[in-house]
């Protein structure tokens, strides 16, 4: 049984077909998924989500490229939320440095505030990194989020950040490019953490694994991340499945 950790169900591009996508993952083998909220109406769509079907659950936060946009109401309304028993965590949270919508100043202190947030409620957190690794390992380690721990989200950096992030009590995830071809950080990642540290994940509707790259992403590929993975390691692909499901569930807190 896999555990998809990072969906985006409640994206747009799965608005004709949602239910055919979950059919499709149960039919893969696909056990569990957390679904994403980012701001207002992807929240709003991934509480929708958890209450409709039981094997779905929720990470709510703040996307740093919109991080110009969250008010001090917005932060609030997530804590009241964060109180779900379907809610296992709080993000996605971090830097984006390839878009410039918000202000880097900015960014850093809406994932500041998340991190604060997250340690109050006692829930990990999801990291979002682009381009600003240096920085977001410097709050990681500012703001003690060890405390909660989390996931570095659809991991692409080195196999030396890795560990200093499993380091500091995070988990790493992979997705659709450790199937790609050309990919040479995320298949050492792969080889080098242990799977105890690793989580598997689609991202959907983004970052199609091989050979559906530059397609529609969905929960039900999340196998041949698991499969690229086991290969990789030298396992069968039910050893990544169950040590990736097991280690999602602890984090989490599901039973």
């Amino acid at each position: 049984m896999l555990f998809d950790t990072h969906v985006h169900l409640n994206a747009d591009q799965f608005n004709e077909d949602v239910e055919e996508v979950i059919k499709r993952a149960l039919e893969a083998g696909v056990e569990n998924m957390v679904v994403v909220g980012f701001d207002r109406p992807t929240i709003e769509k991934a509480m929708e989500l958890v209450e409709k079907y039981e094997f779905i659950y929720a990470s709510i936060g703040w996307h740093p490229v919109d991080a110009i946009d969250m008010t001090d109401e917005d932060l609030k309304w997530i804590e009241e939320l964060s109180s779900h028993p379907k809610v296992v965590a709080i993000g996605e949270m971090g830097l984006d440095y390839h878009w410039d919508k918000s202000p880097k100043d900015i960014q850093k202190e809406v994932f500041r505030k998340q991190i604060q947030l997250a340690k109050k409620v006692k829930l990990p957190i999801v990291i979002h990194n682009r381009e600003a690794t240096q920085d977001i390992v410097e709050i990681l380690k500012e703001e003690q989020a060890a405390e909660v721990g989390g996931i570095m989200h659809c991991f692409s950096g080195s196999a030396e950040i890795a560990k200093e992030c499993v380091e500091m009590n995070f988990l790493i995830s992979l997705g659709g490019p450790v199937t790609f071809k050309n990919a040479k950080k995320p298949k050492e990642v792969a080889v080098e953490i242990p799977l105890e540290k690793l989580l598997i994940e689609t991202d959907c509707p983004y970052l199609a694994p091989h050979p559906y790259r530059g397609k529609r992403n969905e929960p039900s590929y999340v196998k041949l991340v698991a499969e690229q993975i086991a290969e990789l390691k030298g396992l069968t692909i039910e050893e990544v499945a169950e040590a990736t499901t097991l280690n999602a569930k602890k984090l989490f807190g599901i039973n």
